[in-house]
């Protein structure tokens, strides 16, 4: 059975996705939102008040992330219904993502409250368009378990998937990963780290596992990345 409650209420919740690196990616319509709502939920303050700053934006802010989403989505959605509308921005990149959100929108939407998204920056698509490979298809595994041996079973899992994988995690975690992808899928599976995208100092190291992992580890690389693995 579907649900209409349409006419129950005119509140918004924007999902307004940010720069993942560059401020100058932001879109004159995110802009423009994140200046016309009167609250920002945000997946930190501290970087939520960086980029605000930035754009001359003074908008309460209230907190969403992943440790207080659950207690805190109801209340939130709530004051969405009194104040008429709010904007959800994670601290980089296009929010739910892999970031705080997917509770919220859920209560949201039981409640009447529409959900509009903005298109906008997203490291995966920016990441895939320049690795390189064939994208008729890709399968995104996400963040994996940052203890060693249940990384291991799961990419023991995904090595079986016959497709473009692709992996995010902690910058600190890079050289980890790179380590457990070399010993489940060997050390000449192809891949490419996209490696601080949009950044001045923004690259794409492609190559065996061995190659790239050489690379990472000698240079300390410690920075935001996506890692895509040729799987086909």
């Amino acid at each position: 059975m579907v649900t209409d409650n349409s006419n129950r209420t005119a509140a918004v919740l924007y999902i307004v996705p940010v720069p993942i690196g560059n401020y100058g990616d932001i879109t004159f319509r995110a802009v423009e939102v994140l200046k016309q709502v009167p609250l920002i939920i945000c997946e930190e303050f501290r970087e939520a008040r960086r980029l605000l700053s930035r754009f001359d934006i003074n908008t309460e802010l209230a907190g969403l992330n992943e440790h207080n989403e659950k207690n805190e989505a109801g209340a939130l959605a709530e004051k969405i219904l009194e104040s008429g509308s709010a904007a959800l921005i994670s601290d980089c990149g296009t929010p739910v993502f892999s970031d705080p959100g997917e509770e919220l929108i859920s209560v949201c939407l039981s409640k009447g409250i529409k959900v509009i998204t903005l298109p906008g920056a997203n490291s995966l698509i920016t990441a895939l368009s320049g690795s390189g490979l064939s994208l008729d298809t890709f399968y995104f595994a996400g963040w994996l378990s940052p203890k060693r041996e249940l990384r291991r079973k799961e990419l023991e899992r995904l090595r079986k998937i016959k497709d473009i994988i692709v992996l995010m995690d902690t910058p600190y975690r890079l050289v980890q990963l790179l380590e457990s992808v070399s010993e489940v899928f060997g050390k000449q599976k192809y891949v490419v780290l996209a490696y601080q995208l949009t950044f001045p100092d923004e690259e794409y190291l492609r190559g065996s596992i061995e190659q790239v992992h050489s690379s990472a580890s000698s240079r300390k690389l410690k920075g935001e990345f996506v890692l895509i693995i040729d799987n086909k």
